[in-house]
């Protein structure tokens, strides 16, 4: 007979060069100060940012209605729609509540929320780099993992959390 062996933890060490795991509990936090704001009626929370990989994720929340950003990605984009909803000017699809979209490396989009949505909340990937343009392309600013992380620090720093509060989230 031979035994089961299905319900036996590893037994050995993990290597000691792996950082250890990252456990976020309430992925939409009970603490409103936990979201960083990004612009009036946006914010997003950190999940992840990986400084040794060079991307992140986070909820994005946007609370009005409008046009957010038109950005460019080098590389992919991967987003999970939790609430809401939104869409972008260069497509005629849209993000709904439970969908999954996935982001090409090159795209530059619009990303626009509709008037009758009270509340968006997104997931997302973003691999390195988010580049802001003009309707012609040109470079307007950018976000990175390294911005973002500054961003959160300054955030946490002036709600009284601390800037160490997002060490917890970098890799």
């Amino acid at each position: 007979m031979t035994q089961d062996n299905s319900r036996i933890p590893y037994r050995h060490a993990q290597p000691k060069e792996s950082p250890p795991e990252l456990v976020v509990a309430a992925v939409i936090p009970a603490d409103e100060r936990i979201w960083v704001p990004q612009a009036e009626n946006v914010w997003f929370r950190p999940l992840c940012l990986c400084a040794s990989r060079g991307y992140w994720m986070n909820l994005l929340r946007v609370r009005k209605s409008g046009v957010l950003s038109r950005h460019r990605h080098p590389q992919p984009v991967h987003g999970y729609v939790i609430k809401g909803r939104w869409r972008y000017l260069e497509h005629d699809w849209v993000a709904e509540e439970g969908g999954y979209v996935y982001e090409a490396p090159g795209e530059t989009h619009t990303l626009v929320v509709d008037e009758d949505v009270e509340e968006m909340i997104t997931l997302f990937q973003v691999n390195g780099v988010m580049l802001y343009v003009d309707p012609d392309g040109a470079v307007l600013g950018y976000e990175d993992v390294f911005t973002k992380i500054d961003l959160c620090r300054r955030h946490y720093v002036a709600i009284g959390l601390g800037e160490g509060y997002v060490d917890q989230f970098i890799r």
